[in-house]
């Protein structure tokens, strides 16, 4: 996927404008006008229209760069059994660090969502692996948690005494973890 933030910066350093990025991603049968204006979105980091394989490819070239060095890789695991308040604090523990020392990190941090998180961010880690990222290079670019509501399988309801009842407040979480190269 691409990175935005590095988008903007790369086109900065080598003076390439919006214009002539707009020129190169207009494969795929965009007018200048749909093209200009998805260029200025990916550097805004809203990914409207998301861009292909071939958009990345495209700016690449015509950034000068290498194609994994204005992509992100991430993973997710969506409706994950533990509190999103609890798996903040294992996700803030994690950002901005290296991939290597995020794992170390997790490994031995003694909360029940660490077990997750880590096992996200190897997913995310394995996929910037098959794009042929360089794994000693990557980092932890953003670990974000996402509220998912009342846990699947859980029971709105519990039965208490003279016939009262107590909502279950069981809560899910989407984890999210993206990891860039250096």
């Amino acid at each position: 996927m691409l990175n935005g933030i590095k988008l903007k910066e790369y086109a900065r350093t080598n003076g390439v404008s919006s214009q002539e990025l707009a020129e190169m991603v207009r494969i795929g049968g965009r007018t200048e006008k749909q093209a200009l204006a998805a260029v200025k979105n990916w550097q805004n980091c809203l990914y409207k229209p998301m861009p292909t394989s071939e958009d990345i490819e495209a700016l690449a070239r015509g950034l000068h760069v290498s194609v994994n060095a204005i992509s992100q890789w991430s993973s997710r695991h969506k409706y994950a059994p533990t509190s999103p308040t609890k798996a903040r604090l294992v996700a803030r523990l994690i950002a901005g660090r290296t991939a290597q020392d995020a794992l170390d990190t997790l490994k031995f941090t003694p909360k029940r969502s660490a077990e997750m998180v880590r096992k996200v961010l190897e997913t995310a880690i394995s996929n910037a692996d098959e794009q042929e990222a360089d794994v000693e290079r990557l980092y932890v670019s953003e670990a974000r948690i996402d509220g998912a509501g009342r846990r699947i399988g859980t029971k709105g309801w519990i039965a208490k005494d003279r016939g009262r009842a107590h909502p279950i407040r069981k809560q899910a979480s989407h984890i999210i973890v993206t990891v860039a190269e250096n």
